[in-house]
């Protein structure tokens, strides 16, 4: 077997001829040899957009209860590691090494994905580090995503757009379908997205989940410098705005609450203050302070670009803002572009070092006539170049991908803090 983490992740990479394939069959087998039937609560989250923070707030504020926490999310921004948390920090590479060995052990001839065999790794961490709740992050749609594996205690969708057209459908509806086969019977299904698709309310009521629904079921209400929750039964007043910044978190932070409160799992009011308070999720409009200031967003679909534009003009810049894009070939680049255009100066496209990333020449099509665009090999010359070129009032904008942000935060050019 492998002898390092490092050497695992080659390993897993290689074993199955595709990236992505969708489905349950090949898991269950091997669930069942590795007796892998976790006894602690589960909260399974997805959506197309607020997966992460969503995820971020409830282990914050289980955390800050007092509860020990496992919290598997993905992608990652610089090392494996962020995918698997326990307690709030990120597994040791000698406990994941060990947890894709017992993976390994009981795979025999089964294909898995990297997603797959890292899903079943982290449970089996979980379960053997004894959590006492696990937060489970989808990875693509939820009905044949591996986390479905494991029933959720909890469900919860976040907002509902267009992204991964290729495996979940092209319609709202379709891609709600897929989102909502993580509800199961009898267990509370929470939704944050205002107009959620048909699909969702009719498959909740076909399995017979509990559905909470934002709008109707749980809300929140502004104030000047905090908010307020309302939920069946509970109300709670003037919480603290979350850490993680944009108007849209406190549509993740209300379906956290509701899920809390679904689940009856003991939260107390300052429990959720210092949650709410603390967190950090690097890439969700983390600043870099320094000058030219730089604004990291993993934004990667025209929902998110559109929530990052309009978080950048809540935030007035004295000069010119110039942004570092890269994609992957497979997104709407065209529609991330138009949702972003208005509010950026200069374009500096990049190359990505990643297998499906989006060629210069691809990206160049993307922009209607009158865009100022540069080319460059990589997002670290990219970064290079605005380093140089920004004045101290001017900002630099990183977005378009995980891939992007990351290979940004890997060139350490002086002049930007991270």
């Amino acid at each position: 077997m492998p002898d390092s983490l490092a050497s695992w992740l080659d390993y897993i990479e290689q074993i199955h001829p595709k990236t992505i394939e969708m489905g349950l069959d090949r898991l269950e087998p091997v669930r069942r040899r590795m007796d892998l039937y976790p006894g602690f609560p589960i909260v399974t989250v997805a959506g197309t957009n607020g997966k992460g923070s969503t995820c971020a707030m409830l282990e914050a504020i289980l955390r800050q209860s007092g509860y020990r926490v496992g919290c598997y999310t993905s992608p990652h921004l610089m090392r494996f590691n962020e995918r698997i948390r326990i307690a709030g920090v990120e597994a040791e590479d000698e406990a994941i090494a060990m947890a894709f060995s017992k993976v390994e052990q009981a795979r025999e001839d089964a294909s898995l994905t990297y997603f797959e065999f890292s899903t079943l790794a982290a449970v089996r961490l979980f379960a053997d580090e004894k959590v006492d709740v696990a937060i489970l992050e989808a990875g693509l749609g939820g009905r044949l995503d591996a986390v479905n594996l494991f029933d959720a205690d909890c469900a919860v969708i976040t907002g509902i757009d267009f992204d991964h057209m290729d495996y979940l459908g092209n319609t709202r509806d379709e891609i709600g379908f897929e989102k909502a086969g993580i509800f199961r019977e009898g267990k509370p299904a929470v939704c944050a997205d205002f107009d959620a698709p048909h699909s969702i309310l009719n498959h909740a009521q076909g399995v017979g989940a509990k559905l909470l629904r934002i709008g109707a079921d749980f809300g929140f209400s502004r104030n000047e410098d905090s908010w307020d929750y309302r939920g069946p039964g509970i109300s709670r007043r003037h919480l603290p705005v979350p850490a993680l910044r944009g108007a849209f978190q406190l549509s993740n932070a209300s379906a956290a609450l509701a899920a809390l409160d679904a689940l009856n799992l003991d939260v107390e009011e300052n429990a959720i203050a210092e949650g709410l308070s603390n967190l950090k999720l690097p890439g969700r409009f983390q600043i870099l302070t320094g000058k030219p200031m730089a604004v990291l967003d993993v934004a990667h679909n025209p929902q998110a670009a559109g929530t990052l534009a309009a978080n950048l003009r809540d935030m007035p810049c004295n000069g010119k803002t110039i942004a570092i894009f890269g994609m992957l070939a497979d997104k709407d680049i065209e529609g991330v572009v138009s949702a972003m255009q208005a509010g950026i100066d200069e374009w500096l496209i990049a190359g990505l070092n990643a297998p499906r990333g989006a060629e210069i020449e691809r990206l160049r099509r993307a922009f209607p006539a009158g865009c100022v665009v540069r080319a460059f090999a990589s997002v670290g010359e990219a970064r290079d170049h605005a380093c140089a070129t920004a004045a101290e009032n001017d900002r630099i904008v990183v977005f378009g991908s995980f891939y992007t942000v990351a290979d940004f935060m890997r060139s350490n050019t002086p002049g930007q803090r991270s």
